[in-house]
């Protein structure tokens, strides 16, 4: 008996030595713990852990492949051959009856001891649950398997031709049917769903498009590092399943998925592949925690920081089945907490900003007392005041403050029974801004009162101040005025339904007077607006239009002015040629001269006649000159004889009066030219 002890021994230190090489965890207690968990069984704790470490998706070994990692470190072919994923022989013959057929493959696992030890492989078989419309089917297929197979199976099940069905929720997008699963490489377990567009849906069928729509909207989870006091906002869709957001994790915080500790998932996430748009999370935005889980084997007494619903999984969801074992019962290993365990604070100390810090509240009232609670303003104070007080007098509110404290007894029941009712949560929406803040740490209740002093005036301030602790929580009703706002009253948490209902009717029937006079105010500024508007319009259309006329009477003088000017100009013109022609004729011969002489009679346009004498030598420029200089211009006016009717001005005006017959005397005559 103390040789099969000693033997179980030596087999239990081989088993721990290939663990520890292949996983590389260096905690030799965290290492027994694992392996006693999986009843000493190498493979089954291998796969519990790789998956979590570094994602890489190991096959389930046999027991009797790890009772064959004992034998010597094989050759070096040998393992070149287990490297390429080839079968390995035996290392004699009586170890053949053990051996599985040569067509299976095997895995490779160093020791610590720089041995190298060969163990078969099983076919890996994947969980698949799918979601059709109001109907969930489990699967279980190797992942050898086709996506056709499922689909296959899926129509025995579904009823549905497999022509008419879309299978949806694969990680790298849409896959054929011919498609193997284990070219995916998929987890252990898996969230998919089935759309069938061509079957039309019935009245029952709205929850399956409820689903389908949440499974494509995002949610932002505002996830806490306890430890590193650091939150991270990240963005998932809702396909993402909680394994893979809390591998996200694990990435940013170097937390392994099975050393994390979760504060805030709700009790409906009760398994890792769940997807977050099943998981019961709020939307659109839901806080999350999450810190380093003390090594299983140091796990007998409860963390100090606990919240109603923790979640402790390994990378593929299974369960720690034999917790019991080592003095940690189901309460602890999944965070069911106790009533003595500390809440999540409402709001976090010293936040950045005031919305984020009201996006946490919220979140964290709607985990403990429900989603049906008034819809809390996300801001500062001041936004709230402004959506309240600083609009038109129509669209103006009361603006309902609830301060909350943790450290009240009234606390709970003031939440749950007041501010969750129906009928309050009812007429605060519909009446009131209602903001919040939690004033259970001193340093949210000193920005608080720091806001109030600037907002209000510091009598609301003493007067917040004046609350004991056992008093909270405080609701104050808060009226916008012209001047300055006024507190209308301060509801404390001792109250009841009706009488909280009836002081916040109160408080609306005093805001509905003062909003009558603000609105006939408002509605009589308007209209004299309005009137001086119009006669301000009517007094510049007005201006306008004696401009437009002052200055078309401007144009007009301005343009008499310029053709008088050019007129003028053309006479001034004129007249210079004329007397510089009168002054070129040659003098006008008497009648007693020797040579011959032309006298000539014109008959100008208005019936006066021009009479001169002319030697007949002259050319007929000279006449020419003549006319123009009496102001008939030979561009402007024609010279013709009357009988016979000849045009003078079209004869050469280099040949004589003689030559044109103009002689001894000739009448003629001028005529405007065409």
């Amino acid at each position: 008996m103390a040789s099969e002890s000693g033997d179980s021994n030596m087999d239990r230190e081989m088993i721990l030595a290939d663990f520890q090489a292949c996983t590389g965890i260096d905690n030799i207690a965290e290492a027994i713990t694992l392996l006693e968990l999986n009843n000493w069984d190498l493979v089954a704790a291998i796969n519990g852990v790789i998956p979590q470490e570094n994602g890489i998706l190991q096959s389930n070994f046999s027991n009797e492949a790890s009772q064959a990692s004992m034998y010597g470190p094989p050759s070096q072919s040998e393992a070149a051959d287990a490297a390429a994923g080839g079968s390995i022989p035996p290392p004699s013959s009586s170890s053949s009856s053990s051996s599985p057929p040569s067509s299976s493959t095997s895995a490779f696992c160093p020791s610590n001891s720089s041995s190298r030890h060969i163990v078969e492989r099983q076919p890996r078989m994947l969980n698949f649950r799918v979601e059709y419309r109001q109907r969930s089917v489990e699967l279980v297929l190797e992942e050898g398997s086709t996506v056709g197979e499922i689909k296959q199976l899926l129509e025995t099940e579904l009823g549905v031709p497999v022509s008419k069905m879309q299978l949806k929720g694969w990680k790298s997008g849409d896959v054929s049917e011919s498609t193997v699963l284990r070219s995916l490489h998929l987890p252990k377990n898996n969230s998919l769903y089935v759309l069938t567009p061509e079957i039309a849906a019935t009245a029952s069928t709205s929850n399956n498009s409820a689903l389908q729509e949440s499974l494509n909207q995002n949610f932002l989870l505002v996830i806490s590092h306890r430890e590193a006091q650091r939150d991270y906002n990240l963005n998932f869709p809702g396909s993402r399943t909680i394994q893979e957001v809390k591998r996200n994790v694990s990435d940013l915080t170097n937390i392994p998925v099975r050393h994390q500790q979760w504060e805030g998932w709700p009790a409906t996430a009760t398994d890792d592949s769940m997807t977050l748009a099943v998981s019961g999370i709020s939307y659109p935005c839901h806080h999350l925690s999450v810190c380093r889980r003390s090594s299983p084997a140091n796990s007998q007494e409860p963390t100090e920081e606990c919240a109603d619903v923790h979640m402790v999984s390994d990378s593929e969801g299974d369960d720690f089945e034999d917790a019991s074992e080592f003095g940690v019962d189901d309460s602890e290993m999944f965070g069911m907490g106790s009533s003595t365990c500390r809440k999540s604070p409402m709001m976090p100390e010293n936040s950045e900003n005031e919305a984020d810090a009201l996006l946490h509240f919220t979140a964290e009232f709607s985990s403990r007392y429900g989603e049906a609670h008034p819809m809390f303003f996300i801001g500062s104070l001041e936004a709230a005041s402004q959506e309240a007080f600083y609009g038109k007098a129509r669209d103006r509110k009361l603006l309902a403050i609830y301060l909350h404290n943790d450290d009240s007894v009234l606390g709970n029941v003031f939440c749950s029974q007041m501010m969750c009712a129906d009928s309050i949560v009812s007429y605060l929406s519909q009446n009131f801004i209602t903001w919040a803040w939690d004033v259970t740490k001193e340093a949210n209740k000193a920005r608080l009162l720091t806001m109030c002093t600037r907002h209000f005036g510091s009598v609301v301030t003493q007067t917040i101040r004046t609350y004991k602790t056992d008093q909270f929580p405080l609701l104050l009703i808060v009226m916008g005025k012209r001047t300055s706002n006024e507190v209308l009253n301060v509801i404390q948490g001792n109250t009841t339904v009706d009488e909280l209902m009836m002081r916040l009717m109160g408080a609306m029937e005093i805001f509905t007077a003062q909003q009558q006079e603000d609105i006939k105010d408002e509605d009589e500024r308007e209209a004299r607006e309005t009137v001086k508007r119009e006669q301000d319009e009517a007094y510049r259309l007005s201006l306008e239009a004696d401009r437009k006329k002052r200055e078309a009477q401007e144009r007009e003088e301005a343009e008499q002015v310029r053709l008088e000017q050019m007129r003028k100009e053309q006479e001034d013109e004129k007249e210079a040629i004329r007397l510089s022609l009168e002054q070129a004729l040659p003098t006008e011969p008497g009648e007693d001269s020797a040579e011959q002489i032309s006298k000539l009679r014109i008959r100008t346009p208005s019936g006066e006649f021009l009479e001169r004498r002319f030697l007949g030598s002259c050319k007929l420029q000279v006449l020419f000159d003549f006319v123009a200089s009496k102001g008939y211009p030979f561009e402007e006016f024609k010279l013709l004889t009357t009988f016979p009717r000849r045009n003078i001005t079209q004869l050469d005006p280099g040949s004589t009066l003689l030559e044109a017959k103009l002689f001894p005397q000739e009448t003629l005559f001028l005529e405007a030219k065409e």
